[in-house]
Parts: structure tokens; sequence; C-alpha cells
């Protein structure tokens, strides 16, 4: 059944005047790690750069890490498959891959230790080591399911393994039954009292509702129940519990991004007593060899860029190199897919810069032109644009050409890219008639805005794009799947657009923004801004148990499972950016503390 937003594209943030709000930018300096960063904390100050053209600028603060990632230009990264050493005392990585692949073997599929150590194993990011083990147990799990679930009598005792053997079986595409929980509740229908210290239970009951479809009303009651019994138990417990429980309402696995997950839980993992130290060594010496491929990664984008000199040819756009590429480094980390990650980066820089196009500094005149050069793709385009345009416009024909090239080495043909050219000219086509909206100061309706949801979200480019990408890893009907335009990429891109437009409408409308998903809807429905955000918040939930769905039923279908991923994965990285404020275009705050643990500070072994 399709929901609200089947017929719903993304619509991206829309201008009207130009007003002054904030004072100049302050700069000071931020001492991370061995190094030093400049900080300039962001005016959101929209002014006009010349009035006579109608340039407008939003004055987004510069980027705070400089060159800081050209300094791993010569480090010894380490790839997949390398036997190496972390350090004098670890044994190589095969060595410790191999012994924890022998422990997870060992250990029956029907023990709750099992659960346990896929649990774990997950967490750690390093399930994508032990994939074929891990769905041979999940199968078997599965298959006991039933029988499992009869000796259920719900005593407190067993919220725990329920709980998490539901949780792993949804997240690894299994449509179990939610029913099972109906035996932890008393008969008046409320979940037990006897429930209400059981923290581990709770926990694990919690974590497990997040992956509820629509009309799972228990689980929705177990949502309810457990956030409420949870937060209350806060003031009363010690300093760790409190941090693990604080960290679960505000980041549940379930929309946590898997290596910025894997860099937190370790600490955690470490910290329970039953804990495994040879999957925890595994772990971290996985985590500090993949960190050092990305740093590489890091490096060679960083001076791709400089290439564009985007801080003097292009200084009104957004410089969030490094952002973007934790967007990319989120929906993939694992080596295999390091030319996919390095594209998509370079995709997510080059359309932000183009969203700043259209949306603030572009001239009515210029955007014609801008349109109709990426419409006709052609390199001879290049001088009828504004000087300002160019080196993006010719960086983005580069960047498909790579994808070409690559395309063309590893399945011997290149017609799947023209699916990924078509998917950038739809976005231009979009951002140009939000931009006419702008223009001509007109708001449109909440129906109208979000009609152009899907496109200038930018998620069904980046899909399609990561797709081609990464052929030679997914079937040709992958790309077939994406290019219809699926529910599940529909409803990610909802998640995306609404979350950032409630965090970041107040600051819009200061500075004389004009559409937002906000504003529009408390036009057409005649309702006030706090009603309107109300309303749009639960629209984001069922968004999130249409994705949960979705997961399942293409799981069921045979719909790539590594497709689904990436775009399960644009939901969760885009959860953590927008769940507080808007902290990619200010990225000097929780951002710039994700990048530092996942690409500048060493696991400590």
């Amino acid at each position: 059944m399709l929901t609200p937003f089947a017929n719903h594209p993304k619509l991206n943030k829309s201008k009207q005047n130009c007003t002054r709000i904030s004072s100049p930018l302050q700069t000071k300096l931020i001492k991370m790690g061995s190094y030093l960063i400049v900080h300039q904390a962001p005016s959101l100050a929209v002014s006009h750069e010349n009035p006579k053209l109608g340039h407008r600028s939003a004055n987004y603060h510069p980027t705070i890490w400089g060159d800081h990632f050209l300094a791993y230009d010569n480090s010894d990264v380490v790839k997949e498959n390398n036997l190496c050493e972390m350090e004098p005392q670890q044994p190589p990585h095969e060595v410790l891959k191999e012994e924890v692949r022998k422990m997870f073997i060992a250990v029956p599929d029907k023990s709750s230790k099992k659960l346990d150590l896929i649990d774990a194993i997950n967490r750690l990011g390093v399930a994508y080591h032990f994939e074929s083990e891990i769905d041979t147990s999940l199968l078997a799990i599965y298959g006991d399911y039933d029988e499992q679930i009869n000796h259920v009598a719900g005593r407190e005792e067993e919220l725990y393994i329920v709980a998490l053997r539901f949780r792993l079986l949804r997240a690894h595409g299994y449509h179990v039954s939610c029913d099972v929980f109906n035996r932890f509740k008393d008969s008046e229908g409320n979940f037990k009292e006897s429930l209400a210290g059981n923290i581990r239970g709770l926990l694990s009951l919690y974590e497990a509702a997040n992956y509820m479809v629509r009309d799972e009303d228990i689980l929705d009651k177990a949502l309810v129940f457990t956030t409420s019994q949870l937060k209350s138990m806060v003031p009363n417990l010690n300093s760790s519990l409190t941090t693990q429980i604080n960290h679960a309402l505000d980041m549940p696995i379930h929309k946590t991004v898997t290596r910025i997950g894997a860099r937190q839980f370790m600490s955690l993992y470490q910290e329970d007593e039953s804990h495994d130290p040879l999957l925890l060594s595994f772990a971290k010496l996985d985590f500090g060899i993949i960190q050092k491929l990305h740093q590489e990664e890091l490096s060679d984008l960083t001076k791709w860029w400089k290439g564009l000199d985007t801080p003097n040819e292009i200084p009104f756009a957004r410089d969030r190199l490094v952002e973007c590429y934790l967007w990319s480094l989120a929906m993939y980390f694992e080596p295999k897919y390091s030319f996919a990650r390095t594209t998509v980066a370079k995709l997510f820089a080059l359309t932000s810069i183009l969203d700043d196009f259209y949306d603030i500094y572009g001239t009515s005149d210029q955007l014609v032109v801008l349109d109709n050069a990426i419409h006709r793709w052609d390199i001879s385009c290049l001088d009828e644009l504004p000087k300002y345009m160019r080196p993006c416009y010719q960086a983005l024909l580069s960047v498909f050409s790579e994808m070409e090239k690559e395309s063309l080495k590893v399945v011997g043909k290149t017609k799947s890219v023209d699916f990924a050219i078509s998917s950038m000219q739809a976005i231009s086509r979009a951002y140009h008639e939000e931009a006419s909206w702008i223009h001509d100061e007109n708001l449109p309706t909440y129906d109208e805005y979000m009609k152009l949801a899907l496109v200038t979200s930018t998620y069904p480019m980046i899909v399609t794009c990561s797709t081609v990408s990464m052929w030679g890893i997914v079937r040709e009907n992958a790309l077939d799947w994406v290019t219809k335009n699926p529910l599940i990429l529909r409803v990610s891109s909802a998640i995306g657009r609404l979350m950032n437009d409630i965090v970041s409408f107040e600051a819009e409308q200061e500075r004389g923004e004009l559409a937002s998903a906000v504003q529009c809807y408390m036009m057409q429905y005649g309702v006030s801004k706090e009603e309107a955000i109300l309303e749009l918040e639960k629209e984001i939930t069922n968004a999130w148990k249409d994705v949960n769905q979705e997961w399942l039923l293409g799981s069921a279908s045979g719909v790539s499972k590594i497709v689904l991923e990436r775009i399960f994965n644009l939901a969760r990285i885009t959860y953590l950016t927008y769940k507080k404020e808007d902290w990619y275009t200010n990225s000097f705050s929780v951002t710039k503390d994700v990048i530092k643990s996942v690409l500048v500070d060493p696991i400590e072994m």
C-alpha cells in the first residue's frame, strides 16, 4: 500500500529576501588532537553580493578542516586481505579473523550466546567479514523461531533474549511476528509492572521496537513504555548505565550509522564483563586498518577538491568536502566499495554546490544557461557558463567520465552511466523549478512543495550513481529496480527533507527564505507552526515504518540487499545530521566530533 509520500518528492530550501541577522564571523583556533584548525562560528547573514546582478550569499562558514587530510597522503594504508600488524604485539589481521570465525562456528545456533555474538559482531562493524556464517546461523534461528516463541512464558528474565532474537532477524530481512511480546502484557493489556526494573530487558525491547512496521500496535506501545521507563531510571543509575541509556534513547541501533556506532560501541563492549577479548581485539585492529584506507581516500579527495579551488572560485558555496565524505562513508565503509564511496563523495560535494547555485547565488538568466548546459552534457557548453560555474560543471562531467571508464573496465559496457547522467539532469530540472519560486516570490502549497522532494533530496541520483559505481558487485537488475523509484527510496527521501526543514525552519524564516515544508504546510492547512511540525513528525515516524516494511519485503522478494542497505544507510546519516539541527551546513559541532572519531583519532588497542 502506498503511503502519503507515494507522490511526494522533496523540495530543497528556498530563499526570498536578503536580511542580515548576525554579526560578522568570529574566528578562533581550536585544538583537535595534535593539530590546530580554524574555527569560524557561522553567520546566518544573507547579503546581496551584487545587487545589480541579483547575486546573494548566505555567508556559510568555511571548512573547518583546511588541508588537514592531505597529511595522510603517504600513510601506510592497509588494503583488505593484507597480512599486517598494527602493533608488534598484535597478531596479523587474517589470523585473528580466522580465530573469530572458528569461535563463531563453534557456538550452537540455538544458544543465546550465538545471538549475543551476532549482535556484538554487527555492532562492532566487522559483520562484513562473516556474512555467510551469520546468514547460515540466522536462517537456522529463523527456522526455529516458532518453536522458540512457543516456549516463552512472559517472565521478566526472558524479555532480553526474546527481543534480541526479534531484532536481529528483522535487521537481516526476516519478517517475524511481534505477537510474542503480548506475553509480557498483563490482563489489562499493559506491559507487566515486573518489567519496570529490568534494565537489560527494557533496553532490548526498546531497540527491537524501532524495527516496527505499520499497524504493529504492540511495538508502538512497547516503544512508549520502554522510553518512559528508561528515562525514569536514569537519575538513579551509575554513570556507565546512564551513558548507555541516554545514548540508546538518542540514537537507537536501528538508526545508527555502522561505522560511527562501531567506534562508540567498542568502549561499551570492553566494559562488559562478558565481552569476548578475541572479538574485541579483532574489531579494533580491523577498525584501524579501514581507517587508514579512509584517510588515504580523503587525502586524494582533498587534492581533487583543492584543484577546483572552491574557496576562491565559488566563495559563496558550502565548502563541505569532508562532511560529504562522511555521508558517503555512512553508505558504505567496507574496502570493496572504495570506488563507489569516493565517487559518491564527489557527487555529494558537487551537488551541494549546484544547490547553492540555484538556491542562493545564480541569477535567473544564469540558471537558464546552467540548466541547458547540464541537459546538453557537453564540454563545449563551458564557455557559455558564467566563470564561477565552470569549475563545478567541468568537474561534474569528469566524475561521470570516470564512472564510464570504470563501468567499461568492470563489465565491458557503459550504457548504465546514461541512467546516472539522467538522474543528475533530473536534479537540475527540479532545482531550476525551485529557483523560479524564489525569483517569482511564489510560495507553493505543501503538495506542490513535496512534489519535487524525491528529486532534489538527491537520494534518487545518489542511489542510482551508487548502483552504477558498484558494477561488478551488484547485478544489472538492481539498476532497473532503482530507476523505478521504489517506495523505500521515496520515503527515505521524505525523511531527509522533512527532518531538514523542521530543524532549519526558524533560521531560514529569520533570513527571509520563502518555502519550507513547515511553512507550506501551515499555509495549506491553516495550522500553527507547532501543529505543522507535529504533523510532519508523524509523517517521519510513518516513513521509518515504511522503510522497515520495504526492507523486509525487498529482502523477501530478492531485491539486492546491497542496494537496499545503501538506501537504509542514507536514512541513518540523515537522522544523525538533522535530528537536532542542520549539522551539515553548520559543521562545527557534533559533525566535527563524529568525523574526528572515525577519521582522525586512532583506535586504542
